[in-house]
């Protein structure tokens, strides 16, 4: 492979996306591929500082309240770094990355739910992450009411997100819906509610065409 292939998983938090990366992770090891895994924000020295900054519920009570748009440009310095440091020395040496969230995340997130519209984020993607795409994402969105409620029985800290209020989850869920309509030859939507075998078959399916066909 003269490049390798970079897949993205998004989602609400509780739509199974983390398992879901993590068995097509263990499946495609097992084809004897070489596998590059990280999250985002994360993956890096740098970026894990900055999601206990603003993923953590910790974060913000030790800060002060975070302005949406600075919210917005510590998600792209994470992911300038994590492309630099991790992600394109990857694919040149032709690996597969799999990362658990991208700027489709930026968009649903910082650009749907903190209503900052989707040219911002995509006009940071090509000044910041010199317009790097995913070959492939895939979207989950399980039922609406049963991924919130998951998400926000989930122990830990990184809690800050779901203390939002029920209509910010919905124009998340909403800008997902268009960036899956906009870029439908890159996004493959998985909705409902089936089980953790069969999306993962679903997955496998389509890694399976796009990378050996």
């Amino acid at each position: 492979m003269p490049r390798g292939f970079f897949i993205t998983f998004e989602g609400l938090d509780g739509s199974g996306k983390t398992t879901q990366l993590r068995l097509l992770h263990k499946w495609m090891a097992e084809q004897g591929h070489t596998v590059t895994t990280l999250r985002q924000p994360g993956g890096t020295k740098l970026g894990e500082g900055i999601r206990e900054l603003i993923v953590s519920s910790k974060g913000e009570a030790a800060v002060g309240p975070i302005d949406s748009f600075t919210e917005l440009a510590l998600m792209f310095a994470d992911r300038a770094q994590s492309i630099a440091e991790i992600i394109r020395p990857a694919l040149d040496r032709g690996e597969i990355v799999l990362c658990d969230r991208y700027t489709d995340s930026s968009e649903a997130y910082q650009g749907g739910g903190r209503g900052l519209g989707s040219e911002t984020i995509l006009g940071l993607h090509r000044l910041l992450c010199g317009n790097l795409q995913p070959d492939l994402t895939v979207l989950l969105l399980p039922d609406f009411n049963a991924s919130l409620a998951r998400a926000r029985r989930r122990d830990g800290d990184e809690s800050r997100f779901e203390q939002e209020h029920n209509d910010f989850f919905q124009r998340v869920w909403d800008a997902y819906k268009v960036i899956a309509a906009r870029e439908s030859g890159r996004v493959v939507l998985i909705e409902g509610n089936a089980s953790i075998d069969e999306v993962h078959a679903t997955i496998v399916e389509e890694v399976s065409t796009r990378l050996f066909s």
